[in-house]
Parts: structure tokens; C-alpha cells; sequence
């Protein structure tokens, strides 16, 4: 796990930032290593686009949605990245604690389904029947049942093996399960690391088949935001500068990456960042309605999938989970 931390502390007035007093300090915890699909976050601090802003930006690695929402929601960081669905169950059982998503980054979740074309797993209908690799804590198993109801499969039909994260994709490879659930971009990648030829593999991206469900967003300490909403603004106008950096040139942001990360492999991580660009992020959505915000009547729909699988302590209210009172109006997050 990387633990080291970057900073950027530019003199913001030198470069046309907002007149504040002072520069606002914003550290920011992923929810993962730094790998390719966090390569925004640094072209923001290396373009100077948070310091324009006024911001001062130190980012840290985490270790999952459930490491990244509570550090925020202490206040231990006024902003992070993290599951929508994580977020909140957290909110529901945590109730008023003082954190929310404030701008949507995957659009379409990287939950999905890996299977072998050669075993016979190229869509949903094909995975009865057959052996499902799954790790109990991974956030992709705990979409199944949803996924499974939305496309009609028993699930009593399937063979559910129990797996580690470690061993998830070698068994894959080693032909001992047919399938396995996961993060698209990280599974279709480290198998074909292991030898398993691209036109093998089948990425069957639940978002595609009846999953209604959100994925990462950035997520904010709610009293800092109250407190610095004109900041909190500038960091996400900053982010949306950074993605369209990278989005222009991926290879710029790999580099900018590897320079935190020495060990990162460049061009698998460039290989996971245009997947998690193409699949996740900059979807038909997006282009059309901008980054950042929601469709209401699809939230309120994947609330209700949440609901399958989870049994809510109180009644879920779509206010608490998201708001958009920070994203900038200024067309910047535009990706037509």
C-alpha cells in the first residue's frame, strides 16, 4: 500500500486565483492506490489548477470506500473520493453524520463481471450454470443480486465460489472458476497480465444490464463545506480541469502519476485509465448533461436497488446522499 503524500502550495495570486485571505488547505484521500484512474488529481496540483483556485491540495492513498467516507466524516479530510452505495449505507447507519457526495465521477460503476468467452460466459444469461469466482468483501459481489434480478438469473443455478482478492483473477486464469465479479478495468487488466488473451475475456459491466447504481464521487465534510463553499466550488472546478488534461492527453497524466508512484507499471495504468475514462467516466450522459450531477429519477431508482440487498434503518432520502449546491456554473464541467 502507498502511503506518501504530495503537496502542492503555489502562490495562487500570481496566477490569477480568487483574492482569498489566505490559501484554503484541502487534503484530499482517495478510496485506492495511486493508480491510473487518479491521474486527474495530479494533473490538477502539476497544471496548477487547484492552486488558481487558491487551494492547497496534499493527496493520500486509501484503502477502500469504507477507509475514505469515515476519514471524511470525521473531518480528519474535508474531501475524498468514494462508492455512492458505500456512502449511503454509511449515512444510514451513521445518521447525520456530516458528509455527502457533492460530484459524481463514474457515472457508470466499474462493478462488472468477468467471465471466459472459452467457458462459455459472454453475457448474464450464460452464467447459470456455471462456477462464479467472488470475493465476500467486494463491492462488485455485493451488486449480484441486483444484477442477478434485473436480468431475470437464478442465482440458486449458480455455483458461488468464495474467493481472495489475490487469488480472484488467477483462478480465472487457471480455468478453476468460470467467472469472477470485480472492478472492470482492474480484473480485464490483470488477467491478461496472467496470459489470458484479450478476445478470451468477456467484461460484462453491469451498468450495461439493468444495474442503476452510481459509482465513485467525490465526497465532502459537510461542516467544512458550509464553512468554505466557495472553496469547495474551486477544487471541483479544478478536478473537471484536470480530467479534460488528461482526457487530452492520457500519457501526460500517466507521467504525472508515475512520478508519485515510481513502482506503477505506465502502461498497464494507462491501459486502466482509458478504460476507466471510456466505460466510467466521460459516458453518453456525461457528454450530453456535463460531469459532475445526477439524473434524479435514475438515483431514486438505484436507491430502491440498494434495497434488495440492503435492509435500511431509516427510510433513505436521496437529499442526504448527494447535493449539487457546489458544482461550478460556470461551463467547466462541459465535455461535449
Amino acid at each position: 500500500m502507498l502511503h506518501r503524500t504530495f503537496t502542492v502550495a503555489l502562490a495562487a495570486l500570481a496566477l490569477g486565483a480568487p483574492a482569498y485571505a489566505q490559501t484554503v488547505s484541502m487534503p484530499f484521500t482517495l478510496d485506492w492506490r495511486f493508480e491510473g484512474p487518479a491521474a486527474p488529481y495530479f494533473a490538477a496540483i502539476d497544471n496548477g489548477h487547484f492552486a488558481a483556485e487558491g487551494i492547497e491540495v496534499e493527496i493520500t492513498a486509501g484503502q477502500g470506500s469504507l477507509d475514505a467516507i469515515p476519514k471524511v466524516a470525521t473531518g480528519a479530510y474535508p474531501v475524498g473520493f468514494a462508492d455512492m452505495a458505500s456512502l449511503i449505507k454509511f449515512l444510514d447507519q451513521n445518521p447525520g453524520a456530516p458528509v455527502t457526495a457533492v460530484m459524481m465521477m463514474y457515472d457508470k460503476p466499474a462493478f462488472a463481471i468477468v467471465g471466459r468467452i472459452s467457458r462459455g460466459v459472454e453475457g448474464p444469461e450464460d452464467l447459470e450454470g456455471k462456477i462464479l469466482g467472488a470475493p465476500p468483501p467486494d463491492g462488485a459481489w455485493a451488486q449480484f443480486p441486483a444484477f442477478a434480478s434485473a436480468n431475470g438469473i437464478n442465482v440458486d443455478n449458480i455455483t458461488i465460489e468464495p474467493v481472495g482478492f489475490p487469488t480472484r483473477e488467477p483462478m480465472l486464469a487457471e480455468n478453476r472458476v468460470d467467472a469472477i465479479t470485480g472492478f472492470s478495468f482492474t480484473s480485464f487488466l490483470n488477467l491478461t497480465r496472467l496470459g489470458v488473451p484479450a478476445d478470451d475475456l468477456s467484461v460484462i459491466l453491469m451498468a450495461d444490464h439493468g444495474l442503476e447504481l452510481y459509482g465513485n464521487a467525490i465526497i465532502v465534510n459537510t461542516d467544512f463545506a458550509e464553512a468554505n463553499p466557495q472553496a469547495v466550488t474551486g477544487f471541483l472546478r479544478a478536478v473537471a480541469r484536470g480530467l479534460k488534461d488528461v482526457v487530452a492527453d492520457p500519457e501526460a497524466g500517466i507521467a504525472m502519476l508515475v512520478e508519485r508512484n515510481p513502482a506503477a507499471d505506465t502502461e498497464l495504468e494507462l491501459e486502466r485509465l482509458q478504460m476507466a475514462l471510456d466505460q466510467n467516466i466521460i459516458t453518453d450522459w456525461v457528454r450530453e448533461n456535463g460531469l459532475g450531477n445526477i439524473d434524479s429519477d435514475r438515483f431514486a431508482r438505484s436507491i430502491e436497488q440498494i434495497r434488495e440487498t440492503y435492509e435500511f434503518q431509516n427510510e433513505p432520502e436521496a437529499s442526504l446522499y448527494f447535493t449539487d449546491a457546489y458544482l461550478p456554473d460556470d461551463g467547466s464541467l462541459s465535455f461535449e
